[in-house]
């Protein structure tokens, strides 16, 4: 039987391989090449593609770019959806790469929320931690966490997951109490996306983080 701590990493640095095209309506000064990047699973689009946004903006005008935004196969994708839940969305049977379109302009505002800084994406992402360990585990596992371990845990997203992680060692009691709960977040985020819309989650986070502190 696999053992536990190979199954958490695997999640924890699974990888998704990603082929960026800039959409044809973009206004470039040269033909864009297509980047292509391997996402990790439990991360979010608007916090992994620095590096997408740079390559694109190489080649276009700047008066032509505005808040960058993705899509595949027509559908925006939002960017507050963990990338592997949108990956088995709307993908998981393709054929690899995934293939989505970068835009600079045209941003959908009936079909997606504005993400002006990585604060919002973390504040986003801790409301979510708090919601579901709420529901899940009835909030034990954010009370017996330090402030020290909520931002371990945000920090471990923002770089690439490389900072934090199963790990061999004294510390992999407490890595893998988080991870556990990662998983749990991911999996009660996909049972609940049918029956409940994103307002009525943002509601329910905000009552929670007002709750709770």
């Amino acid at each position: 039987m696999t053992d536990d701590k190979d199954v958490l990493r695997d999640v924890w640095f699974g990888r998704i391989p990603t082929c960026f095209t800039l959409c044809q309506d973009e206004i470039t000064e040269r033909e864009a090449e297509p980047y292509y990047l391997l996402l990790p699973r439990v991360s979010y689009l608007t916090l992994v593609t620095d590096k997408v946004k740079k390559h694109f903006q190489k080649v276009m005008r700047q008066e032509d770019i505005s808040e960058i935004w993705f899509e595949y196969e027509g559908t925006p994708l939002k960017w507050h959806y963990p990338i592997g839940l949108l990956f088995d969305l709307l993908a998981s049977s393709s054929a690899l790469p995934w293939n989505i379109t970068v835009h600079f302009k045209s941003f959908p505002e009936k079909d997606l929320l504005h993400c002006p800084s990585k604060d919002v994406i973390e504040a986003h992402f801790m409301s979510c931690v708090k919601e579901a360990d709420a529901l899940k585990h009835k909030s034990q596992v954010i009370n017996e966490m330090q402030k020290k371990d909520h931002k371990q845990l945000w920090m471990g997203l923002q770089n690439d997951l490389t900072s934090f992680g199963p790990s061999i060692g004294n510390s992999w009691n407490i890595l893998q109490r988080k991870m556990d709960f990662v998983t749990s977040l991911l999996e009660y985020t996909r049972q609940q996306l049918n029956g409940l819309s994103f307002r009525s989650f943002f509601v329910l986070w905000l009552q929670m983080d007002n709750c709770i502190h």
